[in-house]
Parts: C-alpha cells; sequence; structure tokens
C-alpha cells in the first residue's frame, strides 16, 4: 500500500511483557503486509513513571524478535515543542483553555447536582472553566469537546499542525474510516467494528497539559502521529477507549485521521490483562522464536514452520497476515459519502 505508515510505541515503564509483543507484532506484520514503513516512539512523556534504562532494554527486546524499525526511534520527551506548539495554535483558535480544577472540586460539582462516581472511575469533567477561571489560577489546560457545535464550520486547516511548520494550509484528505456528528465521534475500527462515543458527555473536555507541567498523551500521540504522518495506527485492545479522543483532537489540529486496529490482550490466571501494574514478567527473548510463536497465536496466526528461524518465521506470519486483512480491509471499506470528516450539515 503506497504511503502506509505505522508504528509501535511503549512506555519505557519497564520491560516489554508478553502482551506488549502481540501489539509490537501486529504493528509490524500490518506495516509489512501493506509494504509500508514501520517505526517506533517511545512514549516517555509520563516521566515520573518511567524507568531508567527501560528504553534500552525494550530496544534490545524488539531486535533480538526481528522487529527492526524503518527509521530511527524518537523519544517523546524530546518533542516538547511540537507539543506546544500544537496547544499554542488550539488556544489560538479558542479550542483550549486554562482549568483551575482539582479532581475533588470536579466530584464536587457533580455532587451538587446529585450525581456521584465509583471510586477510580473515569469522572467527566463538568465544564467549569470554560467560561473561565473566575479568578483562580489554570493548573492544566483542556480542549472544548464541543468545539464543532459552536463552530459548525470550523476550519480546521488552518490551524494544522503541518501548517504550523510549513506555513501552508494544506486541505485535509478525505477520512474513511470517522466522522463526527457534534462532540459524537463515530469510527470504524478494523478488527472491533464499529463504534461510537459522545466525548463530551463520556469524557468532557480533557486535559492537554498538565497541572504538573507535563504533556499529556493524547495531545503527544496525535502531534506525533501526524508529524510522522502514521496512517494505520495497531495497537492493544486496552487502548480503544482513547480512539475517540484522539479523533476528535486530530479533527481540532486539521490532522489526518489514521485507520484504527486494536488486537487482542494477553490475559494471566486470574483474567486480568498482563501489565506492569499487574506483574507481568518480562519478555523472555533468549528464545525469541518461541515468544513470537505465542504472541502469533494470540493473533490467530498459524504456527511457524518448523525448522523456521525467526526471519522465515517473520516471512510466514507476513504472508498469512495480508492474506487475512488485505480481503478483510477490503470488505468493510465504507463506501463513498458514508463517513467524512468533520461535522455532519
Amino acid at each position: 500500500m503506497a504511503g502506509y505508515v505505522g508504528r509501535f510505541a511503549p512506555s519505557p515503564t519497564g520491560p516489554l511483557h508478553a502482551g506488549s509483543l502481540v501489539a509490537a507484532l501486529a504493528s509490524w506484520l500490518d506495516a509489512r503486509a501493506h509494504r509500508g514503513q514501520w517505526l517506533l516512539r517511545i512514549e516517555d512523556v509520563d516521566a515520573p513513571r518511567c524507568v531508567p534504562g527501560a528504553d534500552t532494554l525494550i530496544l534490545q527486546q524488539l531486535a533480538d524478535c526481528g522487529l527492526t524499525p524503518d527509521a530511527p526511534p524518537q523519544w517523546q520527551s524530546q518533542r516538547g515543542a511540537h507539543y506546544q506548539r500544537a496547544l499554542d495554535a488550539l488556544i489560538q483558535a479558542g479550542l483550549a483553555y486554562p482549568c483551575a480544577c482539582t479532581r475533588r472540586e470536579i466530584e464536587a460539582a457533580w455532587a451538587a447536582r446529585g450525581i456521584t462516581w465509583p471510586r477510580h472511575a473515569e469522572v467527566p469533567y463538568p465544564g467549569t472553566c470554560r467560561a473561565g477561571l473566575q479568578g483562580r489560577e489554570g493548573r492544566a489546560w483542556r480542549l472544548r469537546t464541543d468545539f464543532l457545535k459552536q463552530i459548525p464550520r470550523y476550519p480546521s486547516a488552518n490551524w494544522s499542525v503541518h501548517a504550523l511548520f510549513s506555513g501552508a494550509n494544506e486541505p485535509l484528505p478525505p477520512a474513511d474510516a470517522a466522522r463526527i456528528e457534534g462532540a459524537t465521534v463515530h469510527w470504524c475500527d478494523r478488527r472491533l467494528g464499529a463504534h461510537a462515543q459522545d466525548v463530551e458527555a463520556t469524557v468532557g473536555d480533557f486535559v492537554l497539559r498538565r497541572a504538573d507541567g507535563l504533556w499529556a498523551y493524547q495531545l503527544a500521540v496525535v502531534v506525533d502521529d501526524a508529524l510522522q504522518a502514521v496512517t494505520h495506527v495497531v495497537r492493544g485492545e486496552d487502548l480503544a477507549d482513547n480512539t475517540p479522543r484522539q479523533i476528535l483532537l486530530q479533527r481540532a489540529l486539521g490532522v489526518p485521521i489514521p485507520r484504527y486496529l486494536h488486537t487482542p490482550l494477553v490475559r494471566n490466571a486470574a483474567g486480568e490483562k498482563l501489565s506492569k501494574q499487574t506483574h507481568a514478567p518480562a519478555l523472555d527473548t533468549r528464545n525469541p522464536l518461541a515468544a513470537l510463536d505465542a504472541a502469533a497465536a494470540v493473533l490467530g496466526l498459524g504456527p511457524a514452520p518448523g525448522a523456521a528461524g525467526v526471519p522465515e518465521a517473520l516471512t510466514h506470519w507476513t504472508a498469512q497476515w495480508a492474506a487475512r486483512w488485505t480481503a478483510h480491509d477490503a470488505a468493510r471499506q465504507p463506501t463513498a459519502g458514508t463517513a467524512t470528516q468533520g461535522n455532519a450539515e
């Protein structure tokens, strides 16, 4: 596929585990099956959670498994200037505003309306600071998720991340897998199918820059995907609920919307998703073919030929992946006009 760019973007909060390898292998296979590029990004924007040396270990684990990127890796911690330019553009467009609220104040605002939320639940932001700080000091920056309601013909291309660097306002390419109606994002995941979420009601105006000064994941990933010209995002199913926020932010910034595929999760004996929080063991790459075989099985791919080494196994799985997803994607390709970018008119 001409122009295909995919990526794997691990956080260096520890070494890769078996679940991480499933996502890495799927994204690598998708890029190879489409004869595209596969990039590697170290998402170390949340510095307090990062483990020193984990990025180096991750690179080695991937190399052991034959998953090498087509360009030098990028580190989000080195890209703050890009995120600032994007935030400045949103502020200039009136789509981002400062927020003084703490989590306790957000919960109190809902309680005043007679609404309480379960402990540890994601509490939607009620929009307290949309109308101004009322003399308080701003702690964070948020995106107005209602911007298409307020500005139905919002000229997002004028605020494209690309335009910030080139000075040129290029038109948005057509989207084939997402549309936005008000604050409701409709998108079609290549594996999970059609989804919709009213981001304003479910999440509220979400954070772009945190109260501690760190860049929020949503802004960083959207800016990086845009600047790296990523066309296809293949990642774990646990990240699927981030997709509508990212699509809305992509629309606000006037950048292309990638196609998304969310892979199955690997769970432990208790049914919990493998993660650093559930103490998932580090991926053992002393026998990389065994690790890859297990990851391929999660993806529904057959075992590698008996005498195969890692390169031969990857070639084998690439052919399987291409046979499955080329036909699958063609069958699910939206017809013209069924999914267009921007506000429905």
